[in-house]
């Protein structure tokens, strides 16, 4: 069960992060332990997570990879996720809330069927052939933040497959219900905006809020290659 790490004075707040950078610099600060650690590895979940990490991997001054994960959504409500597919195939479902939504095989199978075609779009756009290796390595899942939790679980899943030393998640901003699901996964979990309630929203922490374009994406990837130690 992961230590939770978060920042008492923003649970109710709103607005908190002025962009992805703010949190991500912020995120740094908790994790400053590890700067320069040979063995941590910051790990985004495109796109949202990308900006958040990289200023993360520039801060402690550690490898970035992607782990292009993608949420499986509800056909009639791309709002709404039924769990989450990853790049090397691990799918996660939510079986209580297909159960409850009706959702039947083949619709699930058609929607598998649709990420997987975007995740391998995405793979060869960011020019993503191998993934590293991370046994006894300290991988940090960074996303933009966390509604159900599902893409950030099925990462996780996949992340321990390559038999890691620990694993760390490093999130702006969560559920209670996706902190419950996430913590039992790792071994800490930083996270300084833990609101409570029933109504969750991740742009709800950010004065700034907008989605992620391929472009930015590739341009932060861009700097990263160009700034890699030979």
């Amino acid at each position: 069960m992961a230590s939770v790490i978060d920042i008492p004075k923003y649970r109710e707040k709103t607005g908190i992060f002025e962009d992805r950078e703010h949190a991500g610099r912020l995120l740094a600060e908790e994790l400053k332990h590890l700067k320069e650690d040979e063995a941590a590895i910051v790990i985004a979940i495109p796109a949202g997570g990308l900006p958040v990490a990289y200023f993360i991997s520039q801060k402690l001054e550690l490898e970035l990879e992607v782990a292009i994960t993608r949420k499986l959504h509800v056909p009639w409500n791309p709002e709404i996720g039924f769990g989450a597919i990853t790049w090397n195939g691990l799918v996660d479902i939510n079986r209580p809330l297909v159960d409850q939504l009706g959702l039947n095989e083949r619709e699930i199978s058609r929607v598998i069927d649709f990420e997987k075609n975007i995740i391998e779009v995405r793979r060869n756009l960011y020019k993503q052939e191998n993934f590293p290796d991370l046994e006894n390595r300290i991988p940090i899942l960074v996303d933009d933040g966390l509604a159900s939790g599902y893409t950030m679980l099925a990462a996780i899943e996949s992340v321990l497959t390559f038999k890691p030393n620990m694993i760390i998640v490093a999130v702006p901003t969560a559920s209670v219900g996706a902190i419950e699901k996430v913590k039992p996964m790792v071994d800490t979990l930083v996270c300084p905006h833990t609101p409570a309630g029933f109504i969750f929203a991740v742009a709800d922490a950010y004065q700034h809020w907008y989605d992620v374009p391929d472009e930015e994406v590739l341009s932060l990837l861009s700097i990263l290659k160009g700034t890699k130690k030979c």
